[in-house]
């Protein structure tokens, strides 16, 4: 996967999450990816490659 996305931009993961929303913000980038759901505002970590795998598509960031 190409690797064009950056700091506050919109992705929509391959599996929605428990609120039924797949929209999420990246708030921090480093070793692990840390993405905050846009429905109920739950924040998660996860690693760079498990990031890669779940990422459906980059929207751009937000307005």
């Amino acid at each position: 996967m190409n690797k064009n996305y950056k700091l506050h931009d919109l992705v929509i993961m391959k599996k929605p999450h428990a609120c039924k929303t797949n929209e999420w913000k990246i708030t921090r980038i480093g070793v692990d990816i840390k993405i905050k759901c846009q429905n109920c505002g739950r924040e998660i970590m996860m690693d760079r490659l498990e990031f890669e795998r779940k990422l459906k598509k980059v929207l751009g960031e937000e307005k």
